[in-house]
């Protein structure tokens, strides 16, 4: 049975050609929060929230990959609709265990190709989740399905990294992010391909194990042409949620663009 926040008794509804929770799963789910505890503390959801809602107006929004809920759950407690698509059920286990949980409706899908009913005044994907798409196509359809999404006026907005290739010598194809005497995780690059991956390697009772996400990065005015494609013009960038300037030193940016009104 679905409710009128659009989710079933187990907490979501079906994308009918939708089965599988990608690399999201349980074993990710659980440790999820915790381990991208520093992204959800008030100094870096606040500025996201207070940007989203400005955009969002007196609209509903919708959020591509919604995860357990970082954004979607502090800014429908601002009074803005929020529905979510996500691959993962497991996640969406977490979202629904948390205070306000029941107020989001989560289609469960590919976010690149899943509709959802209604129009909405606001899309986004935050924290690299673009990037969970892995190859251009996915991330061309990604573009067109917000589009869709939107009514006139609406609009798109995407928080990505800017890929650190400056980073690398000759040579190399990795760079390191996080080293600590358990914990060792690392990107690698292939500039041939805008392949990546991020890789982690954690020590358990003496033994390492390794795990690995693939994605694909890509760059500012890569995403400003899939917008174009997608009908939609360029209305913002900055370097992040609190409106700094974008500039050739920014390692991350928050864009927006926007489906004409006409």
């Amino acid at each position: 049975m679905t409710d009128d926040n659009g989710y079933t008794d187990d907490g979501y509804t079906d994308d009918d050609n939708y089965t599988d929770d990608g690399y999201f799963g349980e074993d990710v789910a659980a440790d999820y929060d915790d381990d991208t505890a520093d992204m959800s503390h008030p100094d870096a959801v606040d500025p996201a929230v207070d940007l989203l809602a400005g955009l969002a107006g007196d609209g509903a929004a919708l959020e591509f990959g919604v995860g357990t809920g970082r954004i979607a759950l502090p800014l429908a407690g601002r009074g803005v609709p929020v529905h979510g698509i996500d691959m993962s059920r497991a996640m969406v286990k977490r979202l629904r265990a948390k205070p306000g949980g029941d107020a989001v409706g989560v289609t469960i899908g590919d976010f690149a190709t899943t509709r959802v009913a209604g129009e909405f005044a606001l899309a986004y994907l935050v924290f690299n989740t673009i990037n969970n798409l892995t190859t251009q196509d996915a991330q061309v359809d990604c573009f067109l399905n917000a589009a869709a999404h939107l009514r006139p006026g609406g609009c798109f907005v995407v928080e990505v990294g800017v890929p650190e290739l400056r980073r690398l010598p000759p040579g190399q194809s990795a760079v390191p992010f996080h080293i600590s005497d358990t914990r060792w995780a690392f990107d690698t690059y292939d500039p041939a391909t805008q392949a990546m991956s991020s890789n982690y390697v954690t020590i358990v009772d003496g033994r390492a194990e390794h795990s690995s996400i693939p994605f694909r990065y890509v760059w500012p005015a890569e995403l400003d042409l899939m917008a174009r494609l997608a009908g939609l013009r360029p209305r913002d960038r900055w370097e992040s949620w609190t409106r700094e300037p974008f500039t050739g030193e920014s390692r991350r940016h928050v864009s927006v663009w926007e489906k004409p009104a006409g």
